[in-house]
């Protein structure tokens, strides 16, 4: 952009020399313009030197856009939009939770924030041992963390509540780590899990002297409601031993489930998550398609399933429970559907009736209720 007045692009002298005739000032104004035009010139031709830079540039160059979750570049670098704020363990003032960080595999770098409620809750719960929740954070497999400040206010509410020692897993994400690897940490976490929680075992201590692995509970929201599912059945088809044993119940929070016919966009995405493995009729992310003789080796005596009625993704989350009531499973699945909401709207607002009401419930799953 240039100043309104073209003389004010020449010297001051050459100005005063044309304000003293006609001539001169004609002269003058051309120059102006002719300078301005140059320089506009320029301009443009900087501006489009700097377009084709990033257009060739090969660490702009997009390779996969999955917003509004992340950009993924051809060059590797994964650019995330969301879920990375980190906020450490503490002691919460509004509910007395107490949270630590803990690693659960050195080789893979798996951690997760462990949750014990207030030393009352501890004394009142039984002789001290709690019922154990593993919970697995949402974030469609590629964002989100068991820090994410969301994540840790909903767990330190959440273990208050049901009155359990929670423990949040930090599993791999994708792009960089496609599925199965989400899997593979639950796995491995569930499995560290029971190591640590019997009693007089040397484990980790609110486990080992507060967790009650006979009373063991899995749940997870969006994606971490798919791995929930998931880990249940791998402790069904591996048969026998404590993790078959000792899952008394699975909450499924509005989990990640798609169909075998989805949108072209959802099907892009699902393949990115498991860099192409999988389609979207596995049981991974199908669970509907599932014969019954393998919903029937679900150990879980109790399965909750919660729908938020905007959610797009109802519609699989509903063919679930009815795969799993028509296969001959014999335990109790519960459907509970909240209207007019939409996707895992219960992470956020926690004071909220229908957030709070969306606790209560699973809190009363968990004690058996």
């Amino acid at each position: 952009m240039h100043s309104a007045g073209s003389l004010s692009l020449l010297p001051p002298r050459a100005v005063a020399m044309a304000m003293a005739s006609p001539v001169l000032l004609l002269v003058a104004a051309l120059c102006a313009l002719l300078v301005a035009a140059g320089e506009a010139r320029a301009d443009a031709a900087v501006g489009a030197s700097a377009f084709r830079s990033r257009g060739t540039d090969p660490n702009m160059e997009v390779k996969f856009d999955f917003s509004p979750f992340l950009i993924q570049y051809k060059n590797g670098r994964v650019q995330r939009f969301m879920g990375t704020a980190f906020v450490p363990p503490s002691l919460d003032a509004r509910t007395g939770v107490a949270s630590k960080d803990v690693v659960v595999d050195q080789g893979t770098g798996l951690r997760a924030r462990i949750y014990r409620p207030s030393r009352r809750a501890v004394v009142g719960g039984g002789g001290g041992r709690l019922p154990v929740l593993v919970y697995f954070h949402g974030g469609a497999f590629v964002v989100e963390s068991a820090f994410d400040p969301v994540y840790h206010s909903y767990l330190n509410a959440l273990t208050a509540r049901a009155g359990v020692v929670a423990v949040s897993v930090n599993y791999r994400l994708a792009p960089e780590h496609p599925l199965p690897a989400a899997y593979d940490d639950a796995w491995a976490a569930l499995s560290w899990v029971l190591e640590n929680a019997r009693p007089g075992g040397g484990g980790e201590p609110w486990l080992s002297k507060h967790g009650d692995a006979s009373r063991l509970f899995l749940a997870g929201d969006s994606a971490g409601g798919n791995i929930a599912h998931n880990l249940a059945m791998r402790a069904g088809q591996q048969g026998g031993g404590a993790a078959r044993t000792a899952i008394r119940g699975v909450a499924l929070l509005d989990p990640y489930f798609l169909g075998r016919y989805v949108s072209p966009g959802a099907e892009r995405a699902w393949g990115f998550i498991c860099a192409g493995r999988y389609g979207t009729g596995h049981p991974y992310v199908n669970p509907a398609a599932l014969p019954a003789a393998a919903w029937r080796a679900l150990p879980p005596p109790r399965v909750l399933m919660t729908v938020s009625g905007q959610d797009r993704l109802g519609p699989f989350q509903r063919a679930y429970v009815d795969a799993l009531r028509a296969s001959g499973w014999r335990g109790e699945a519960r459907l509970y559907v909240t209207p007019g909401e939409g996707h895992c709207y219960f992470l956020n607002n926690l004071a909220a009736p229908k957030a709070a009401m969306h606790m209560a419930t699973l809190a009363a799953f968990i004690n058996g209720s």
